[in-house]
């Protein structure tokens, strides 16, 4: 099968298309047709290596997994033993943990649930990570409540579009942060306010928000905590700096613990079907629709990732893996 393979850190230059071993599903797992895959954040993190702490995972010299992907949605090929919940030829999407771009890539049935009757294999491709980051972002860390005032910082997004749309789906009034040139985007997908943060400071407007979602992680435990009301919560799901990490994670504890605001990370979200069912429920009744920025064929994965690393995508970058379209 075709994959594109890393053997070494490094840019997207390291990156190369190539004829490789077809997996076989063990125990428990089912072999995925891949129809398409997206690009994430942790996919251009794990290919330059950085943080560099996290080589301790990844591999200290050379990356242990050799093919990047975590998206994926496809038609299932085969499945190993005591695969019970799947069979041949079911369209199926999730997280594959690593190695979605590629033709074919094998999963834990855990990992899997059956596409959106009503989405494009690329449009489900597009979910798993960046939905359920939001989802549980909004729901299990902030805490949502129906009728709260909920701002998303980075609303245009591959996390930001799906937390627009989730915060909406809990009936709540939704404030977006963005770009000019992202502002129409942000409005379509149901933000019923939009701020530019090129004109708009939001930590200094004066208005004040139940939950604050940080997609971009840019502003100051004092900039959020100004922003919130009286028991607001901030939850904070990224990061432009291993310092700006740092005084979140310290800071914002400590603040949380000494006054009435709380701040604080997201985390990494947790794949399970459970909540990528809820995701899918919401899709098929069309309270969230994934946004696509960009497509690219699978043998230029490069571009795909300098392309994202850039920080300007509007919703997700999906690959297309073509020779399987059919």
């Amino acid at each position: 099968m075709k994959a594109i393979v890393y053997k070494k850190y490094g840019t997207p230059d390291v990156l190369k298309l190539k004829e490789v071993e077809k997996p076989n599903p063990k125990e428990n797992e089912v072999l995925i047709n891949v129809q398409a895959a997206a690009a994430n954040a942790a996919d251009w993190h794990m290919l330059r290596g950085k943080p560099f702490l996290a080589r301790l995972d990844f591999g200290l010299f050379k990356p242990k997994n050799t093919i990047l992907g975590i998206d994926i949605a496809g038609r299932v090929e085969a499945i190993g033993n005591n695969v019970i919940g799947f069979k041949p030829g079911d369209e199926v999407f999730g997280d594959c943990g690593w190695g979605a771009f590629a033709e074919y890539v094998c999963v834990k049935e855990s990992n899997i649930v059956l596409k959106p009757a009503n989405a494009t294999f690329e449009e489900a491709a597009a979910v798993p990570v960046s939905a359920l980051t939001a989802l549980q972002g909004i729901r299990n860390k902030g805490e949502i409540q129906a009728g709260q005032k909920v701002l998303i910082n980075g609303a245009s997004g591959g996390v930001g579009t799906f937390a627009v749309q989730i915060a909406k789906s809990f009936d709540t009034e939704v404030t977006g942060v963005c770009g000019t040139t992202k502002l129409e985007t942000t409005h379509s997908i149901g933000a019923d306010h939009v701020i530019d943060y090129t004109k708009e400071d939001f930590t200094k407007n004066g208005k004040h928000y139940d939950l604050i979602i940080d997609v971009v992680g840019n502003r100051s435990v004092s900039d959020y905590k100004r922003a919130l009301i009286r028991n607001g919560r901030c939850v904070i799901v990224g990061f432009t700096s291993m310092g700006r990490l740092l005084q979140h994670a310290l800071q914002g504890a400590w603040s949380s613990i000494t006054g009435n605001k709380k701040v604080g990370l997201m985390g990494t979200a947790q794949m399970n079907k459970e909540d990528l069912t809820f995701v899918k429920k919401l899709i098929e009744a069309g309270k969230v629709k994934p946004v696509i920025d960009r497509r690219y064929p699978l043998s230029d994965v490069a571009e795909a990732i300098r392309y994202l690393e850039k920080g300007h995508a509007r919703g997700k970058v999906v690959i297309t893996v073509e020779n399987n379209n059919k």
